[in-house]
């Protein structure tokens, strides 16, 4: 009895002895593929790629700064370098991330409008025309233009003593009196809104009193926000001139350029 028993323990023995080398493949595969699923992805096999897009009609460091705040905000995934000696934009991402940004830059990529400002500043004195001057700026749509015509006055702000007491030092400052006009716009398909600002300033016949070399400065200045229709004249305000029986209109207009 003994034997038989020791011959059925042999031979289940031989029978797993020779599905083990079947059941240690299976495992290996089994934990070779667990493995190579848990794996990271090769990060040498990058998706993205290069391009350089080229401004041609805004050129200037502001505004290709604006594209690139653009373009930053819309992929923020993208890496982006702005070179100013090319006017070029350098852009690395996805396929899909550089396509769009080559039509945002195509979309914002435009000349400027150019427009010009035609002012007409009309004095009459009790209803009779006594003089008129026009005053014309030339401007692009999203920028401003300065206009100064007059004179530099100088003002006596101080004095002081040198090492020798019969010389002395006079500090001297220079204002600035006569016209000026600031003027920026932004266009639209049928107009454009025009934010002016006019000041007018002179020197009164009349001293101070503070000191005999004090004079007092006369100034009228207007400014305000304004929608203009392409080549009809608008008035941006009038005033009666104190002390006398004059009275001032000034007036706009704006014609497209290019």
């Amino acid at each position: 009895m003994n034997e038989m028993k020791n011959d059925e323990v042999g031979k289940r023995i031989a029978d797993l002895a020779k599905l083990l080398p079947g059941l240690m493949l299976t495992l290996t595969l089994f934990t070779q593929n667990m493995h190579a699923q848990t794996q990271p992805a090769d990060s040498g096999a990058s998706t993205d790629s290069y391009q350089t897009l080229y401004l041609t009609a805004l050129t200037n460091e502001h505004d290709a700064n604006q594209i690139q705040t653009d373009l930053r905000n819309m992929l923020p995934h993208a890496k982006l370098y702005y070179v100013p000696s090319q006017s070029a934009l350098s852009i690395r991402g996805t396929p899909e991330e550089i396509s769009l940004a080559q039509k945002i830059v195509s979309d914002l990529d435009r000349t400027r409008k150019i427009y010009r400002l035609t002012y007409t500043i009309t004095e009459t004195d009790s209803g009779k025309r006594l003089s008129q001057q026009r005053f014309s700026l030339i401007v692009a749509s999203g920028s401003k233009t300065d206009f100064k015509q007059g004179s530099k006055v100088p003002l006596v702000t101080g004095s002081y003593n040198t090492a020798a007491p019969e010389r002395e030092n006079t500090q001297v400052q220079y204002q600035d009196i006569g016209f000026e006009i600031e003027a920026s716009l932004e266009g639209y398909v049928d107009g454009v809104r025009l934010s002016s600002k006019i000041a007018e300033s002179s020197v009164a016949e009349e001293k101070s009193g503070i000191g005999p070399q004090d004079p007092i400065f006369r100034q009228t200045t207007l400014e305000g926000t304004s929608t203009l229709t392409q080549g009809k004249p608008l008035v941006l305000g009038s005033l009666d001139i104190p002390g006398s029986t004059r009275h001032q209109e000034v007036e706009v207009v704006s014609e497209l350029v290019r």
